[in-house]
């Protein structure tokens, strides 16, 4: 199911009537005269709804001698809303595009001729600098401190603040005697 189909089929189950039709459908196919009737609502009231819940594909019509039978499309329905919400969003591109601009704003902000003029004081910003600076190691290479300090004081003197924030915000991980580090890889560095 696309995003933009979900959003239909939720728009459509915000609805108290269209409920109860379905919950009706799901006990029994029923006709139109048949579902006002139980319902309490007026042919044509019925005939709106269930044109609405055919366009969001949760009820489906046949043929059955003079009557035009109504079923629930159980399918939609076996969906998980978890797996609606992992679908890949239609304005993902979109986003990322924007993301990557505040990102490169970020970048100019901080940074002139590759140097770092000041840490950010708001945490997300500051994660946009400490995933820069993280660039220049190598994943699955380990470091020394004083090979992290080097690499760090390229681009900022206070290269021990630095190396406790890219430790704390887990860009980089360290042994417990503290004389060696890497980069951690980036499916545990966006868990932070």
């Amino acid at each position: 199911m696309t995003e933009s189909e979900a959003i239909y089929l939720f728009k459509c189950l915000a609805d108290k009537s269209r409920l109860q039709i379905l919950k009706s459908l799901a006990i029994e196919d029923m006709y139109v005269e048949l579902l006002a009737q139980r319902l309490n609502l007026t042919p044509s009231t019925i005939s709106f709804h269930l044109k609405k819940l055919g366009e969001a594909g949760a009820v489906h019509s046949y043929k059955n001698q003079y009557y035009t039978m109504y079923a629930l499309c159980k399918g939609v329905f076996d969906a998980r809303i978890i797996d609606i919400i992992r679908e890949k969003s239609d304005e993902s591109t979109i986003q990322n595009q924007r993301e990557a601009e505040y990102r490169k704003r970020v970048i100019d902000s901080f940074f002139t001729y590759s140097k770092l003029k000041a840490i950010p004081a708001q945490r997300k910003k500051k994660r946009i600098i400490l995933e820069e600076i993280a660039k220049s190691f190598v994943f699955g290479r380990t470091y020394t401190e004083r090979e992290v300090n080097i690499i760090i004081a390229d681009f900022y003197d206070d290269f021990c603040t630095i190396r406790r924030d890219m430790i704390a915000e887990k860009i980089m991980g360290r042994n417990q005697d503290c004389d060696a580090y890497w980069l951690l890889p980036s499916k545990e560095r966006s868990e932070n």
